[in-house]
This record gives structure tokens, C-alpha cells and sequence, in this order.
């Protein structure tokens, strides 16, 4: 599984996983703890496109925005 963070804050995650012969992508918007840590699941998708899409609808970030986490 890879994962895609966003430069800015970090708290934006993108994973990618391979299940079924099909790539899914799960954005996930994580807490930082002084809030209770944790991480919340805005959504998976199965293409490139929705991903875009996703992170329009739900994060101040874009697919430009986010770097292979280390």
C-alpha cells in the first residue's frame, strides 16, 4: 500500500491499495492530537478523476499538492 500526504499540514492522506485486481484511493482527513488524534474516511474511489473530484468536494488540497509519504 502507498500513501500521498499533503506538503501543507500533513493531516491530508491519500492511500492507495490493490484489492480485487482494482486499485482503490481513500482519502482520509487525520486529527491532530490535542483533538483526540484519529482519522476520518471521507471516501474510496476507483479512478484518478474521482480522486480529483473528492478532494474539490472535501479538502482545501488538490492532486498537486500531495507527495509520497516516507
Amino acid at each position: 500500500m502507498s500513501e500521498w500526504v499533503c506538503g501543507c499540514c500533513g493531516r491530508w492522506r491519500v492511500s492507495v491499495e490493490l484489492i480485487r485486481g482494482r486499485h482503490v484511493y481513500r482519502l482520509v482527513h487525520r486529527y491532530p492530537r490535542r483533538f483526540g488524534g484519529g482519522d476520518n474516511v471521507l471516501g474510496e474511489v476507483a479512478t484518478v478523476a474521482e480522486l480529483a473530484a473528492l478532494l474539490r468536494r472535501w479538502s482545501p488540497v488538490d492532486l498537486a499538492d500531495l507527495h509520497e509519504a516516507a
